[in-house]
């Protein structure tokens, strides 16, 4: 079996592939990263430097596979609307054609939770749920955006599953818990509302595992969207210290109401506006929003449908994120 992960010079994308070579499939890789490339390549895995901007090329990479795994994303959290449209709306369109030309047997897209964010307390939400009217940044508009690129595809006949991740974190990192270090490192995390916050989240190995399954779930399966998480939803006011201690950091946190919080992360964008978008703000509103509004996710229809069951629960993904984090 042959199988194409974009990202697979990035955190998901990359452990994925390595999963994948595990378990004896042959794999590239495509990604930007050179010097993380290097290193897959000495674990047998093939590495061609791609972005996905590029259509040609990435339509090429799709030739022979027999599953093409979409975890490339322009993942932060600030910046012009343009340069997440161009890498995850239009690159994911180019790798849909490949696809399509190719006739590859299964692609399996990585969007995220965030796309059911909206600034209030959501609770258990489904796959059904309803989805903002407006999305809280450009990254999670253009995520969207994407998955209408993978329905439209399947509409077409291309075989598609997608997944909603939440707050993806373990060996490695993660984006969300490498901006909650940098942001407590320079002004200590905002502790709004006194942590009281629900929060639901991911341990990669999870959502490879989740990844895994939807390449091989039956047919009913395709057109699909299902949710992942740990299923171990935790308050902010034990979930923080539990982290930061397990990697040895002195968590320092500012409380706050969540007004006083959401109205200094505007005021950082504004600043940061007026600098040309640089630096990224430490706080932005969004993020305000996670630390400060609940949001868990019902994975039932990954469980029923998919045989999904997290393997890797808090105490252990922890532990491995303590142990990565200090041969670092």
């Amino acid at each position: 079996m042959r199988a194409l992960v974009t990202g697979g010079t990035g955190f998901l994308g990359g452990r994925l592939a390595e999963r994948l070579a595990m378990l004896g499939w042959d794999v590239t890789a495509a990604g930007r990263l050179e010097e993380r490339g290097r290193r897959l390549q000495k674990r047998g895995i093939r590495f061609i430097k791609m972005d996905l901007g590029d259509r040609v090329r990435t339509g090429a990479a799709c030739a022979g596979m027999d599953a093409v795994f979409h975890c490339a994303a322009r993942t932060s959290l600030w910046g012009p609307f343009r340069e997440f449209y161009d890498t995850n709306v239009k690159g994911t369109r180019h790798l849909l054609r490949g696809c399509l030309r190719h006739d590859v047997g299964r692609l399996v897209h990585v969007s995220t939770a965030g796309v059911y964010f909206d600034y209030t307390d959501r609770l258990g939400v489904a796959e059904s749920s309803p989805l903002p009217a407006r999305m809280a940044n450009a990254y999670l508009q253009t995520k969207r955006l994407a998955e209408l690129e993978v329905e439209a595809a399947g509409r077409l006949g291309l075989p598609v599953v997608t997944i909603r991740p939440q707050l993806i974190a373990g060996e490695g990192g993660g984006a969300l818990l490498t901006r909650l270090l940098r942001t407590n490192a320079r002004m200590g995390l905002p502790l709004i509302n006194g942590g009281q916050a629900v929060v639901d989240y991911s341990f990669v190995d999870n959502v490879v595992d989740a990844l895994l399954l939807c390449q091989a779930a039956p047919s009913s399966a395709l057109g699909r969207v299902y949710n992942i998480s740990n299923g171990e939803a935790a308050r902010l006011a034990q979930l923080l210290p539990r982290v930061f201690g397990t990697l040895g950091e002195i968590l320092k946190t500012r409380p706050l109401s969540y007004k006083a919080a959401y109205g200094l992360a505007a005021a950082m964008e504004a600043a940061s506006t007026l600098r040309g978008g640089r630096p990224e703000p430490l706080l932005t509103r969004y993020m305000v929003g996670v630390l400060g509004r609940s949001q868990t996710l019902d994975i039932r229809a990954a469980r029923d449908e998919l045989g999904y069951e997290p393997r890797i629960a808090a105490a252990e993904g922890l532990a491995r994120l303590a142990a990565s984090w200090q041969g670092a």
